[in-house]
């Protein structure tokens, strides 16, 4: 085997061990998005390879989405004025509502036609539901500690 293809196979491994996590996290959401498509009449991909497509793109965004969440709780956490809470709570919705309007818009516009999540309730409940499967199933595999 050449070094080159050696080194190319040991950089991909490497990449696939410290992302495990992620990669679940896109099994995850295949499932859960197909599960979707087969049971809610709004929840729409013409093809397996679009749902994967649609799967990763979640992931990116919701893993965006999560970002900003996280800075906006903490900001919310560190504020010592009422008016410096209330401006993080204003925030935090404008993080949860903006961001499932911003997922329509995005898979409107990656996949066109192919792809519909419903509208802003189907969209809702399906992040949800991601969120809640990746959740458990990473509590479920995580190693218990001694």
């Amino acid at each position: 085997m050449p070094a080159a293809s050696w080194r190319g196979r040991a950089t991909l491994t490497v990449w696939l061990r410290r992302h495990v996590a992620d990669i679940m996290d896109v099994f995850v959401y295949v499932v859960v998005l197909n599960l979707a498509i087969q049971y809610v009449p709004s929840v729409i991909s013409e093809t397996f390879t679009l749902s994967l497509l649609t799967a990763l793109l979640l992931k990116v965004a919701l893993e965006i989405v999560l970002l900003l969440k996280g800075k906006v709780v903490s900001g919310l956490k560190a504020s010592t004025t009422r008016r410096g809470k209330a401006v993080g709570v204003l925030l935090l919705w404008v993080v949860a509502a903006g961001s499932k309007l911003a997922v329509l818009w995005l898979v409107d516009l990656v996949f066109g036609d192919s792809v519909s999540l419903g509208g802003f309730f189907s969209v809702t409940g399906l992040v949800v539901v991601l969120l809640v499967s990746r959740a458990a199933l990473r509590r479920l595999l995580d190693e218990p500690t001694a």
